[in-house]
């Protein structure tokens, strides 16, 4: 992987681009959408540092100059790439809020968020913090913040309780992610690793005991337990429903 960053996009291009429109072919006749499904394809297949105009463009039969006078550079296809995953994200903006309640709703939440970073893990090489705000982002925290909507809570705590969801979720979707490539490189599988490492482990532990008494245990059952060295799935749903047990408390206490 090259250690080359890509400039910096300019915000102002970047929103113009996010907020005009992507059909309308220039006189090459690509369209700014070609560009982006072009790209997205090329990050889902082999990461985000694979991208490249020249790349794009090659998958498009189109010459590189081409691109740029649709997008300037690659910092800008970026900010389009990040916004255009989410553009499917829910059916409308009030598909969350219609879930059985504020916890089924983040649940539902939770769990879409958790669906598109598995389908597109490049994007935990996005820079999101200081992302352009482009339509389907917006429409996305709007839709979001709607099932906790009228709880209660102030605009601020609705945010923060939002917050914390989707960093719960982008962190163990990581940890996914790191996973997956890690059973695809080794080419074992979590069963076939564990029958080979848990012995081992066994043996080394044996023997220091005294030294680790609760990492051993510990360990030991969750090893055993999950047959694999981490349960996706398992710290997912866990940390999920220890956050709205306190977002509970939180909406209790108002």
């Amino acid at each position: 992987m090259s250690g080359k960053k890509s400039a910096a996009p300019d915000p102002a291009r970047s929103l113009a681009l996010l907020w005009g429109s992507h059909s309308k072919p220039g006189r090459s006749g690509l369209t700014v959408r070609a560009i982006v499904e072009t790209a997205i394809r090329l990050a889902d297949a082999d990461g985000l540092e694979s991208v490249s105009m020249r790349q794009v463009a090659e998958q498009l039969k189109a010459g590189t100059m081409s691109l740029y006078t649709h997008v300037p550079g690659k910092g800008e296809l970026t900010d389009l790439m990040f916004d255009s995953v989410y553009a499917e994200l829910y059916a409308d903006v009030d598909e969350p809020a219609r879930q059985d309640g504020w916890r089924a709703g983040m649940e539902f939440v939770a769990r879409r968020n958790w669906e598109v970073l598995m389908a597109h893990p490049w994007l935990h090489e996005v820079p999101a913090v200081r992302n352009a705000l482009g339509p389907n982002i917006t429409l996305k925290y709007e839709a979001e913040l709607r099932p906790l909507d009228g709880l209660g809570l102030g605009d601020v705590e609705m945010d923060s309780a939002l917050t914390l969801i989707l960093t719960h979720v982008q962190g163990t979707a990581r940890g996914a992610a790191e996973h997956l490539r890690t059973q695809r490189e080794s080419g074992l599988t979590d069963e076939e690793w564990w029958l080979t490492t848990g012995p081992l482990l066994d043996r080394y532990m044996a023997g220091l005991a005294d030294r680790f008494p609760v990492a051993g245990r510990v360990g030991q059952a969750a090893g055993e337990q999950f047959q694999a060295p981490l349960d996706s799935d398992h710290a997912f749903r866990f940390g999920l429903d220890r956050i709205l047990d306190g977002i509970q408390l939180l909406i209790d206490q108002r």
